[in-house]
């Protein structure tokens, strides 16, 4: 995997944590996702409520600079109904973002063939939980969040989400902070940078 160690708040992020990447549209939310993801775990999980497998794949070898891992799991929520396309151990198909328990479901699948595999250095990337916004209420959204954020934990796996900061209220934004260790902001000013928010303070601006 590529650490990323120069740029990415690899070192303020420990094992078993989770972070929730938050910032306006094109600010880069989603290739730090994966570029994080890449540099917390050996082995990949991600749940995507945007793009199909394919995609997901493509963009982590595009965005992420390196090639994906021999564990590298998709949750697929958007490109066909369960059961209506060719699965494997590590791809799984939720059929669409409406449908949490699908997303649940199919996130222990890959889950459990990744601990049988002996996968224990993981990151988990979900992109994005602005698309579930769509459908459900915060408070809806929170508990998905809150049981899906505690398997990663208790897993002693790293998790990162991505959430727009501009399509939502406040309320709704604080609603879903609760379940996360940290939050890293982005915003574009000369360059797309990030800084992290955790209960130790906050950091800088830094381009990425």
């Amino acid at each position: 995997m590529n650490p990323d160690e120069d740029v990415l708040p690899t070192a303020d992020i420990r094992q078993g944590s989770n972070v929730l990447v938050t910032g306006p549209p094109m600010s880069g939310k989603y290739e730090l996702l994966l570029r994080l993801v890449s540099a917390l775990g050996e082995q990949a999980l991600l749940v995507s409520t945007e793009d199909g497998a394919d995609e997901v794949r493509e963009d982590f070898e595009a965005l992420a600079g390196t090639a994906p891992p021999e564990g590298f799991g998709v949750v697929d929520c958007v490109s066909v109904a369960p059961g209506e396309g060719a699965e494997t151990e590590l791809v799984k198909h939720a059929g669409s973002p409406e449908n949490l328990t699908a997303i649940g479901v199919k996130f222990t699948d890959v889950a459990e063939t990744f601990r049988t595999r002996g996968y224990t250095d993981v990151a988990v990337g979900f992109h994005s939980l602005s698309t579930l916004l769509m459908y459900f209420d915060a408070q809806r959204v929170y508990r998905f969040v809150r049981v899906l954020t505690g398997q990663i934990e208790d897993s002693g796996w790293t998790g990162v989400a991505t959430v727009g900061s501009t399509m939502h209220d406040e309320q709704t934004l604080h609603t879903l902070y609760d379940p996360f260790d940290a939050v890293i902001e982005t915003r574009v000013e000369d360059d797309r940078e990030y800084r992290l928010r955790s209960r130790r303070g906050v950091g800088e601006w830094t381009a990425f």
